[in-house]
């Protein structure tokens, strides 16, 4: 198999780290690519099925493309696992800071998903900068979702508008790991 281009790589990466479909634009700025050889990388990352045009300009990778970079293809033995409860002692516990317990825990991903809406952010906060949330998850099995935090914590956003990345990121994560 012929290896991908640490440009087309880049582009990829760029597609998957954002929520909605990118325009080329966006795509030449953010990788310094001019405007007409980003068109022709996308154009190459749409013809290998890597990429896909949602509308006129927009562009969004695929399962392909995700493969591509390195995440696990979903599919129901997959969602079926990263979904599925643990045990009392795997689930997580949720901490103000250390040594400070909320007496809260979580024993899947959806359950963290909805404790993550009602807390409050200190919580949030503590185990987003500890990458608690990323070990944890990827302890599930989804390095994909854990990815995505260390993503959000790169930005490094606070309070309610962090607080409402990481419940929205982990829900959207579950509802798309549900249609499985």
């Amino acid at each position: 198999m012929k290896r991908m281009s640490k440009v087309k790589e880049q582009i990829l990466s760029l597609l998957w780290e954002a929520e909605n479909p990118v325009p080329l634009k966006e795509v030449s700025e953010k990788t310094e690519l001019k405007f007409r050889s980003a068109n022709m990388h996308l154009l190459g990352l749409v013809k290998s099925g890597h990429v896909s045009k949602s509308k006129k300009g927009y562009y969004r990778i695929t399962g392909s493309g995700r493969e591509a970079i390195g995440l696990p293809k979903i599919d129901k033995e997959f969602a079926e696992k990263v979904l599925s409860k643990t045990s009392a002692e795997r689930a997580f516990q949720f901490y103000r800071g250390i040594d400070r317990p909320t007496g809260i825990l979580s024993d899947s991903l959806v359950d963290l998903c909805e404790k993550i809406k009602a807390l409050d952010i200190e919580p949030i906060e503590f185990h987003l900068s500890r990458g608690d949330f990323e070990n944890w998850i990827s302890s599930l099995g989804d390095n994909e979702l854990a990815r995505r935090l260390r993503v959000i914590q790169d930005k490094k956003l606070t309070g309610q508008t962090l607080k409402d990345r990481i419940h929205e990121t982990i829900k959207s994560r579950c509802e798309e790991l549900l249609k499985k």
